[in-house]
């Protein structure tokens, strides 16, 4: 019997969620500040096979954790220790911001999945960026050229015009560019009024062409850059970006953000009312999610690199993505629900597969 669902039905299912959210990855960081993630990663290691390369940066797992989880750059370390391979920071914006009222944060257990409303609440780009550059030194002292990845996702600030959102979104990739392994253009949350219309061919192309040319310009070097992209979107929507990325040269696309659809879910509606507006997350997203995967898999193939999330539990989930053409998998859902062994439990699933790096995507 597995101890940890127990636990949370325990001590956090009557929880409101974003406080046992807060409990939870403040225990996170306090164990890695007592020295006792060293312990642990003796049993949450990825296995040496399980490492692979995208767009020229290796990865110890092709498992990590999706954006969302640490919005501000404050447990990267504590993160990488219980196994993931590559932790993406974020949504981080521009300016500083609290994010839409609380409460924001919903869980939907008998589905294993979250709603949240939760609206880029972060630090902003300034504040970040120090940490960042804090925690990629020290992952470099720690593990050397087989150190987890360090992804960063930015979006826009709620208050900035969408008009004036490119200038915006090349604040953040100006300061946070430096310290990042790669950039996630985030277009995609439910969150923010009129974000997703960015997601539009014709918006999207400046935006992408401003991120790039401000990462270049601050690091001095091509800095991966990928989009992050909604399951709603219609099919000829999805074509029109995956064609975009090929255009300008992206190195990848992330699929998918969370759904503002209700469909198919067991909880009662009731529940699902009582949580409002919100972006859905977990259990539910996984069909449409591997629907987009394989879709943008057969536009693309090997030409773009991409990162599948949504609705990932399990190895075998892990393992049915990368078959349908993504090179990296992200979760985030289970995490909340299967606690903080779970990558550990992914990689030791993938390794007894006998999972190997099937070589170097798109560069």
């Amino acid at each position: 019997m597995r101890f940890y669902p127990l636990f949370f039905r325990a001590a956090f299912s009557w929880m409101d969620a974003e406080r046992a959210h807060r409990i939870g990855f403040t225990a996170i960081r306090a164990v890695h500040a007592a020295g006792l993630g060293k312990v642990l990663e003796r049993a949450t290691a990825p296995a040496p096979s399980l490492r692979t390369t995208a767009f020229g940066v290796e990865f110890p797992s092709p498992f990590g954790l999706a954006a969302g989880f640490d919005k501000e750059g404050k447990g990267i370390e504590a993160l990488a220790e219980l196994g993931f391979g590559h932790v993406e920071v974020g949504t981080i914006t521009g300016q500083a911001q609290p994010g839409n009222p609380k409460p924001r944060l919903f869980r939907l257990i008998k589905d294993r999945a979250v709603v949240n409303r939760m609206g880029f609440n972060n630090d902003g780009a300034t504040a970040v960026a120090p940490r960042l550059a804090a925690a990629r030194a020290s992952l470099e002292r720690k593990y050397g050229a087989h150190r987890p990845v360090i992804g960063v996702n930015i979006g826009k600030t709620k208050v900035v015009p969408l008009e004036e959102a490119a200038d915006d979104y090349r604040i953040s990739a100006r300061t946070l560019a430096p310290y990042a392994d790669y950039l996630v253009v985030n277009v995609s949350s439910p969150n923010t009024p009129g974000l997703r219309l960015l997601q539009s061919v014709e918006t999207l192309r400046p935006l992408l062409e401003a991120v790039r040319e401000e990462s270049t310009a601050a690091t001095g070097r091509r800095v991966p850059l990928l989009v992050k992209i909604a399951p709603d979107l219609a099919d000829a929507d999805l074509d029109g970006v995956a064609r975009l990325a090929l255009d300008l040269g992206l190195e990848g696309i992330i699929a998918t953000n969370t759904t503002i659809g209700r469909e198919g879910l067991v909880s009662d509606s009731e529940t699902v009312e009582a949580c409002g507006a919100g972006g859905l997350s977990g259990a539910p997203l996984k069909a449409r999610s591997l629907e987009v995967l394989r879709r943008l898999a057969e536009i693309a193939g090997d030409r773009l690199v991409l990162i599948s999330v949504g609705g990932v539990e399990t190895a075998g989930d892990v393992q049915e993505r990368l078959a349908a053409g993504a090179s990296l998998v992200q979760g985030y859902t289970a995490f909340l629900y299967e606690g903080p062994f779970w990558a550990a439990a992914v990689n030791r699933g993938l390794a007894a597969a006998g999972f190997v790096t099937t070589g170097t995507a798109r560069g």
